[in-house]
């Protein structure tokens, strides 16, 4: 079977993690299959939509690695959009509605008053002609709703949460059209998943009842719906439900503020909801070969944004200087680079070593004898990875101190610091002349 999936973003914000965990799922499965990965920007709200935010959807999906085979915008297809509008019109599955937010406010309440479901009642359908001049002569303008079938239930096979099964008539006719003549949601994604022949879609729990309405959409535009995979929603690492905070986080801001590896987030957001182990990946075919519906469960996924920088401190710590050469601090050159990326958690933490490498550095030292005795037992000529082996058997041959107590103070006059890197790889890049200078008690 040929495969063709959509990610449909709006350029109206930031992408962030709810919605890329969609792209991720739809591409993997797309390049899993060898199918296509269908870029649809949603631009059909023509004020809110912005070529900033457009860019930066494009932007962020090349920066995580998600490439697109086609896209397409939804405010040039809008001859499409009225085509369909017409063909339910003549069927007479589109029929107007002149209340106003406040008159279908009121009905709601009432409804809820009585204990009924708040459904819309059809009114539309039994409006006279004397009404509909009437309402149009006050300056009303109609929305658009389409006539669910009923009694009827919509089912189909999801492919993550199994048999699904909608009756419709627990739902009330969705407006397709608003009054200003603008679409809402439902009706172009119907139009552009047809013609642009889309296998399936992909995306959060909270659509399942729209698919069902969305399956009679494409039957009365004589289609059949695409197969469905709903996935489950992103709580809190509590359970919680996504905070403003976490759940508006970003992609630009993890990349430009956090400075974050895209596969950190890639490898974080393909695994969560799935019975696979959260593991750090450098490279993302792993994650194409082992994306299967079945793993993904019905439970919520929990999101913990410091599960990202765990896996980005992983990444990173096996990551070849190659490959971050072009986007490393100047001056981190590969030995500082391998010395340094187990103890890091960011790019920007070589810093922190290029400084302990090159200087200055105010050494810490408590023991001024004892790190003085040191300094006068430092090995000559050149040194390697061997040195700080030979210097500190020599210091404690000559002083009797040994562990913490021996390796600690040496450490804290050399770097500073009471962590870091082995000393034996480390020792050789800063060098005798400014590991002399910091014994001494120098700033260098």
């Amino acid at each position: 079977m040929s495969v063709k999936v959509r990610f449909a973003p709006s350029p109206t914000g930031k992408l962030h993690v709810g919605n890329v965990r969609t792209a991720i799922a739809n591409w993997l499965f797309a390049r899993k299959m060898g199918g296509v990965f269908f870029l649809r920007i949603d631009d059909t709200d023509l004020e809110r939509s912005t070529k900033e935010c457009e860019d930066g959807i494009y932007e962020d999906l090349t920066w995580l690695g998600l490439n697109w085979d086609e896209t397409a915008k939804q405010s040039e297809r809008f001859d499409r959009y009225d085509a369909a509008v017409e063909k339910l019109k003549t069927d007479g599955r589109l029929y107007p509605c002149y209340e106003t937010s406040q008159e279908l406010d009121l009905k709601r309440k009432i409804q809820l008053g009585q204990g009924k479901p708040p459904l819309y009642d059809r009114a539309g359908l039994t409006l006279t002609d004397d009404e509909i001049a009437k309402y149009e002569a006050e300056g009303r303008t109609p929305h658009w709703r389409f006539k669910l079938e009923t009694p009827a239930r919509v089912e189909w096979e999801d492919c993550v949460k199994g048999h699904q099964s909608f009756d419709i008539a627990a739902l009330s006719d969705p407006i397709l059209v608003r009054g200003d003549g603008s679409y809402l949601y439902t009706l172009p994604s119907v139009v552009d998943d047809i013609d642009f022949g889309i296998t399936h879609i992909m995306r959060g729990e909270d659509h399942s009842a729209n698919s069902a309405v969305q399956t009679q959409v494409f039957e009365a535009l004589g289609a059949k719906a695409p197969g469905m995979a709903h996935f489950s929603l992103l709580t809190g690492a509590k359970g919680e439900g996504l905070s403003k905070r976490l759940g508006s986080a970003s992609i630009k801001s993890y990349r430009e503020e956090d400075g974050l590896e895209a596969m950190s987030i890639v490898s974080l957001l393909t695994r969560l909801g799935s019975s696979d182990p959260i593991e750090p990946f450098t490279d993302i075919q792993p994650l194409i070969d082992g994306f299967e519906f079945s793993k993904y469960g019905r439970g919520a996924a929990k999101f913990d944004p410091r599960d990202l920088e765990l896996l980005n401190a992983k990444i990173l710590h096996v990551t070849d200087f190659d490959a971050v050469k072009d986007r490393l601090p100047e001056g981190v050159t590969e030995a500082i680079w391998n010395v340094a990326r187990a103890n890091i958690e960011k790019l920007d933490d070589t810093v922190e070593w290029l400084t302990i490498v090159n200087g200055p550095v105010s050494p810490v030292i408590e023991d001024a004898d004892f790190i003085a005795k040191a300094a006068a037992l430092l090995p000559s000529g050149e040194w390697d990875a061997t040195t700080w082996k030979a210097w500190t058997t020599a210091v404690k041959e000559e002083t009797g101190t040994k562990g913490k107590q021996l390796f600690m103070p040496l450490r804290q006059a050399v770097t500073g610091l009471n962590h870091g890197p082995e000393m034996g790889t480390l020792l050789p890049l800063i060098g005798a002349e400014r590991v002399k200078a910091r014994l001494a008690g120098q700033k260098a």
